[in-house]
């Protein structure tokens, strides 16, 4: 099985606190035909320093740069890496388990390799000291593009993707990426496969300076996500990133697939739409409180 490549894709930002953690358990992994690749996103302490040990040692493969944001910086590290079978992303501060590649390589393999592919597993939940705070099976509906266009359920702590996936995001012009791991769940949902493997592959750090809200008590869950939905522009975000997968893609998507896009591509605001989504008759969210909270936003001409 080990024929297969698998190139492991890292952007840090001022990561020394837990980076050798997260390395030592990448290198400690079952699989061992794999090449990290580390992007450093212009951090101001010590995580170049602990990430030149693992280069001179001829562990990693390094590109130090000037700070560009996470999603900027995933792409770029994307575009560094040599040709591989499978690209693996991976965050600077969680742990995984050995088996964690081994078991997204014997799902992958088993696959048509020249249409997109991705692999997402579950994960736990643990604390900034590694304490165990739950699991994070919540993905009831399973993954589809009717869910990657609101949400990305296969974040990138946990996704691995083929070649074909990994060409699409680097070659195809993608500017306006709300994240990486979204990008190629959007790309595999609607051109490819999505595998959801419904097993812990990993230990997802809390520390309370994470991008992502998985995690967060439900009070602290919901107040984060009034200010990112209601104060901040997050939704004109979302829609530009629509558009542009729209403009890049639309020749490769089924009908169904792009009649639903149009849904959300309009520029303008229209009354008629809004109420067409508000009222569309299949599910987008994986929780019903979530349901819920989007199909409000629909109505308000949110999204």
């Amino acid at each position: 099985m080990e024929d297969k490549k698998v190139a492991v894709v890292l952007s840090t930002y001022n990561g020394e606190k837990y980076i050798k953690n997260q390395l030592d358990s990448i290198l400690n992994q079952t699989y061992k035909n794999i090449e990290i690749y580390v992007r450093d996103d212009g951090s101001k302490d010590n995580t170049v320093e602990i990430l030149k040990e693992y280069e001179n040692r001829g562990e990693i493969k390094l590109y130090p740069k000037e700070n560009v944001g996470f999603i900027k910086s995933f792409f770029d590290c994307l575009s560094f890496c040599e040709d591989a079978d499978y690209y693996a992303f991976c965050d600077q501060d969680d742990e995984w388990f050995e088996d964690k590649i081994e078991r997204a390589v014997k799902k992958l393999k088993e696959k048509n390799q020249k249409i997109p592919l991705l692999y997402f597993a579950d994960y736990d939940f643990y604390d900034d000291n590694m304490q165990f705070i739950a699991s994070s099976k919540s993905h009831k509906y399973g993954p589809s593009f009717r869910n990657a266009i609101v949400d990305c359920i296969t974040l990138g702590i946990n996704t691995v993707i083929n070649k074909t996936t990994r060409d699409l995001m680097v070659n195809s012009g993608i500017q306006k990426s709300c994240g990486h791991d979204w990008t190629a769940y959007m790309i595999c949902s609607s051109m490819g496969e999505v595998i959801y493997d419904k097993v812990s592959t990993l230990k997802y750090r809390r520390t309370g300076q994470n991008v992502s809200p998985g995690g967060k008590g439900f009070l602290a869950f919901q107040i984060w996500r009034i200010k990112k939905f209601f104060i901040n522009d997050y939704f004109s975000k979302v829609r530009e990133e629509l558009i542009e997968f729209e403009e890049l893609f639309s020749n490769k998507l089924s009908e169904e697939d792009k009649k639903l896009l149009s849904m959300f591509t309009n520029k303008r605001y229209s009354f008629v739409n809004s109420i067409k989504k508000f009222f569309y008759p299949k599910r987008f969210r994986q929780k019903t409180i979530d349901e819920l909270m989007l199909r409000f936003i629909f109505l308000i001409g949110k999204l």
